[in-house]
């Protein structure tokens, strides 16, 4: 696939640019907090409607707007497609593909794939599992659009469940209690003006805590079985990366542990599993208020030699990690989707050594289009910047030399 134009109107610090891309290689120059990552982020919005960033959509719109689009033109087998993303202050975005407005999201998502590779990415090894979980997701997005309504889905029940329990922990308090609290479906009202610890006031409350449950575990249930399958299949590409990259010294193993336990990848199996763990820490739930069974609490374990890596050596070493798992992505997407994604490179090569520089543009090459961003060229030998279309970014504008 090709990425041939992007224009952004009111997105970040761009007013309005228009982008033409000529070369399979596009190096973005310029100093920092002028736009650089912005242009990448667009992308990446439009490859998977999330950005690695994690930022609410009024974020995006410049300031003094209301509305800011993304727009792009890309190149696939199948033939050309024109992508539209606008985004509102109030959250609500709409999705357009050649002209025609589309009432899911969802069906927006696997025209255009890319994997985004930035400084930020080094919390995959040294941060908290929430980050690895939501990478994870995200490849999953771009391996299967579906997912992106599966695990919205787990999310908006998962709210419901805790505003239930949270419900259930106050008006059990010595405190007079009126909650607003969402009812699951087929369920009668609930009465929660409750005085003190009312035990006849929750009578009701497993029979109508075990439709949250239900619900839970079958959304639940879903989200497990395909983060299982996308890891089964990563996990030993970034393997054989890491071989290459490390020169053999080091061995990776990536490995997927669920807050449910998967002795069998069934769909029967798992919920029934999940259940019986729901009914295990329900006490512990009531009394915390919060759901403590799900993929919500997952983690992807990433050992170096056996050794957990946030524990392993140097920054080097993990930095040697993170690109085997960037590279595994790419290669991934392209057996699954059947052509290559693009790669956005965030000012990475500023936090590679040379050799590992080196890996990862020889693993380029023109194979992937790749969108670069930096404060100088001066990472680049004269056959890359002979290759590439350069552009200089000041202030949200693109500036031609």
């Amino acid at each position: 696939m090709y990425l041939q134009t992007l224009l952004l109107r009111q997105f970040r610090n761009y007013k309005e640019q228009q982008v033409y891309f000529t070369a399979p290689k596009t190096i973005l120059v310029g100093n920092n907090a002028q736009g650089k990552s912005n242009l990448l982020e667009a992308v990446e919005l439009l490859a998977t409607l999330r950005s690695h960033r994690m930022a609410r959509d009024r974020d995006f719109i410049r300031d003094g707007e209301e509305i800011a689009t993304i727009r792009t033109t890309v190149q696939r087998q199948t033939g050309e497609s024109d992508l539209v993303l606008t985004l509102r202050r109030n959250g609500r975005r709409s999705v357009a593909i050649n002209g025609e407005k589309l009432r899911r999201q969802m069906d927006f998502l696997g025209v255009l794939n890319a994997v985004q590779f930035s400084s930020l990415d080094l919390d995959l090894v040294r941060g908290g599992p929430e980050g690895r979980r939501n990478w994870l997701d995200t490849l999953l997005i771009q391996l299967e659009p579906v997912y992106a309504h599966i695990l919205h889905q787990y999310n908006q029940v998962l709210r419901q469940r805790n505003a239930f329990l949270r419900s259930t922990q106050q008006r059990s308090s010595p405190q007079l209690w009126e909650p607003n609290v969402v009812r699951p479906q087929g369920n009668p009202p609930y009465d929660f003006s409750v005085h003190g610890a009312d035990s006849s006031a929750l009578s009701n409350q497993p029979e109508e805590l075990a439709v949250w449950d239900a619900q839970l575990a079958t959304a639940g249930t879903k989200v497990i079985r395909r983060r299982d399958r996308a890891l089964q299949r990563l996990a030993p590409i970034a393997t054989a990366w890491h071989t290459s990259i490390s020169g053999s010294t080091e061995i990776l193993q990536v490995h997927y542990s669920p807050n449910v336990p998967l002795e069998q990848n069934q769909s029967e199996k798992v919920q029934q599993t999940f259940l019986e763990k729901i009914q295990h820490l329900a006490i512990a739930e009531l009394h915390r208020g919060t759901t403590l069974v799900g993929p919500h609490r997952d983690e992807v374990e990433l050992t170096i030699n056996q050794t957990p890596a946030r524990l392993y050596g140097s920054q080097g070493q993990q930095r040697t990690l993170v690109l085997a798992l960037k590279l595994a992505e790419l290669q991934l997407i392209e057996e699954v989707v059947g052509e290559p994604p693009l790669l956005l490179l965030d000012d990475v090569l500023a936090e590679l050594d040379p050799s590992r520089q080196n890996q990862l543009l020889d693993a380029i090459q023109d194979r992937f289009q790749t969108l670069i961003t930096t404060t100088h060229l001066s990472s680049f030998d004269s056959q890359w910047l002979n290759s590439s279309q350069i552009l200089y970014i000041n202030a949200g504008e693109i500036i031609l030399k």
